[in-house]
């Protein structure tokens, strides 16, 4: 494994976590959903921490299955260089067959910016990352626009904005997979209001600014990472011709 170019890295190891998770998922298979995911979210996390600490020694890590005595590590908010992962997103969708809307998620965070970044889709056989991001599929003009939303929990008002813009909603799994749909043209948007953290929007952000869409809040300010608190509620991603409708149906709503 590559120990010099940061995208490089976080490519390889977002594809080796999930391909960790693919053979797990096929030696233990699905009677037991609880029991998978929680070896599959231990299993990849373990992996990337090792992986981390042997090949950047230097840098800080913040995971989604860390104690909280490692997220609150102060030494984490003096660093200069912190990667912030996502072991296994749509742990749901991991543990149920067939389904392939989960990711890997390995982002990193430089002096206040996303600077490498990639995001697996193992069962998709497809790993989106800054090394060479994804070309950026054209706005249809005459189509009506698709919104990604959580499969479980869609936010309430992001239907009452689809009603606003006359978009349609689509139902997928994990952020990553909601990220990535846009980024491959499955979608125009991802909307959500309904809480969130770091590690959930990191790694597909950085894919997303690296090929030239839109990444906010929902009132339009920027997305930011590595802080003490690492919620991060909302996010808007879209294709860059949309997100100014977007931003406006959001103000709109929330008057």
């Amino acid at each position: 494994m590559t120990t010099g170019d940061d995208h490089a890295l976080a490519r390889e190891l977002a594809r080796a976590a999930g391909e960790k998770l693919l053979a797990l998922r096929q030696r233990e298979g699905f009677d037991d959903p609880s029991a998978l995911r929680k070896e599959g979210d231990a299993a990849a996390h373990l992996f990337l921490m090792e992986a981390l600490t042997r090949l950047r020694p230097g840098d800080s890590v913040l995971s989604e299955e860390a104690t909280s005595e490692e997220r609150l590590d102060p030494r984490r908010l003096r660093a200069e260089r912190v990667w912030i992962v996502d072991p296994l997103d749509g742990t749901r969708e991991f543990a149920e067959e067939g389904r392939k809307d989960w990711a890997v998620h390995v982002a990193l965070w430089e002096r206040g910016t996303l600077t490498a970044g990639a995001v697996a889709l193992p069962a998709q056989g497809r790993t989106l990352s800054t090394l060479e991001p994804p070309v950026l599929p054209e706005l249809r003009p005459e189509a009506r626009p698709r919104i990604a939303v959580s499969r479980t929990r869609p936010p309430e008002f992001v239907q009452k904005l689809a009603d606003l813009v006359n978009a349609d909603l689509v139902p997928i799994g994990s952020a990553g997979a909601k990220i990535s749909a846009v980024l491959t043209g499955e979608v125009e948007a991802y909307v959500h209001a309904g809480g969130q953290y770091e590690w959930d929007s990191a790694a597909p952000v950085a894919v997303a600014l690296a090929c030239g869409a839109h990444a906010s809040r929902i009132d339009g300010s920027p997305l930011v990472y590595n802080q003490g608190d690492p919620s991060l509620p909302d996010i808007l991603v879209s294709l860059p011709g949309l997100a100014p409708t977007l931003l406006a149906g959001i103000r709109d709503l929330h008057r």
